[in-house]
């Protein structure tokens, strides 16, 4: 069965995660940002969310996990949680 590892960060507006990604991209460090925006638990630990399984995670973030390229920060993605940027930390098909 494939699984991943992944780290998000979790806000409710699109627009905040689009500010948050585009600070990522400019050099800012994922983790720190998740600890300081996103409204998951994760955040205490940088948004790792750890190693998981396809079909564990709700579908719109697994289509994400499971398709986009490893260390590339994705989204927005938006769930019934609200906006989450995702990294794929490693994967194994």
């Amino acid at each position: 069965m494939p699984f991943a590892s992944a780290r998000h960060i979790l806000v409710s507006t699109e627009e905040e995660a689009k500010k948050l990604k585009t600070a990522i991209e400019n050099g800012g460090d994922f983790a720190k940002l998740a600890q300081e925006h996103s409204s998951c638990p994760s955040k205490r630990d940088g948004g790792n969310l750890g190693t998981f399984g396809r079909g564990q995670m709700v579908p719109e973030f697994d289509a994400v996990v499971f398709s986009a390229p490893v260390n590339q920060v994705q989204g927005p993605v938006k769930t019934q949680f609200g906006y989450h940027l995702v990294e794929v930390t490693s994967r194994q098909d």
